[in-house]
């Protein structure tokens, strides 16, 4: 029987996804094009037709979803006076993991006067989900950045709440090689419990994260003049030279609906799959 079991373990570990994206995106007579693109694995970029002056891209994971012990990699550099908007094809499920929690390593170079607009669909973590992401950012000090998550604990509309798991998520922000803004945020053990807290998200199940550079009180006072129509709890300031807003509502669809009016304030262009 011992036996059986090590044998069906190594069969899962080495039945692990992995996948890896690593491009650059170059302006030329003031047009964004893409550059060198490597891709591995089970993960994807596409490119749909430019838009205007910029571009977008779309990643898409073949493997569909997420699972314990998978890896996943993301490399992009925007080069001086490029524009570039991202996002996935749809939300990313991450589903119960057994043995080792699945990474997720995404690392962003925005050059001189470059703009980068990160706007991935949801995450949603399955009960007994277990995911370790990591954000490592690099950016001039004249370039500008627009980087949205979401993350929902469960499948709310059908009624599914993540009860246990892990969920370690990673932020580092360095401006002009100075880091500016380092966050870790780590729920693990019975996380239902955790989140049923007034003091942590109030019963809510879905949390989110703007952060917006540069930003300042100006653009704090502009968001805040939208907050009657929120439907969940929005929190906003400025400091350092960048503006972050905090997200926390009772399902995905609430806390969507307040982080597009948030981004409606900013000015930013939605990608087209978050309005269908």
């Amino acid at each position: 029987m011992r036996s059986d079991v090590s044998v069906m373990s190594g069969v899962f570990e080495a039945n692990r996804a992995r996948g890896a994206v690593r491009f650059d995106v170059h302006a030329r007579d003031g047009v964004t094009r893409r550059g060198v693109l490597h891709e591995s694995g089970s993960l994807r970029v596409r490119f749909p037709s430019p838009e205007g002056e910029g571009l977008s891209g779309v990643f898409v994971n073949t493997a569909g979803g997420v699972a314990g012990g998978d890896s996943f990699e993301i490399d992009i550099a925007a080069g001086e006076r490029s524009r570039l908007t991202l996002t996935t094809a749809a939300a990313e499920k991450v589903y119960r993991a057994p043995g080792a929690a699945a990474q997720l390593n995404i690392s962003l170079k925005i050059a001189a006067g470059a703009h980068l607009g990160w706007l991935p669909q949801e995450t949603i973590l399955f009960d007994r989900a277990r995911v370790h992401r990591r954000f490592d950012i690099e950016l001039d000090e004249t370039a500008s950045l627009l980087l949205c998550e979401i993350v929902v604990f469960g499948r709310t509309a059908m009624g599914e709440r993540m009860e246990q798991g892990e969920f370690v998520d990673r932020w580092r922000l360095r401006r002009g090689g100075r880091l500016v803004f380092a966050e870790t945020v780590r729920l693990d053990g019975n996380i239902g419990a955790k989140l049923g807290r007034s003091a942590v998200a109030k019963g809510g199940a879905a949390i989110g994260t703007a952060l917006i550079v540069p930003g300042d009180e100006a653009l704090v006072d502009r968001i805040r003049e939208a907050a009657d129509s929120f439907s969940g709890e929005v929190g906003i300031s400025a400091w350092n030279g960048f503006a972050m807003a905090r997200f926390c509502a009772q399902d995905a669809a609430r806390l969507r609906a307040d982080m597009m009016a948030v981004l409606a304030r900013t000015g930013a262009a939605l990608p087209r799959l978050w309005l269908n």
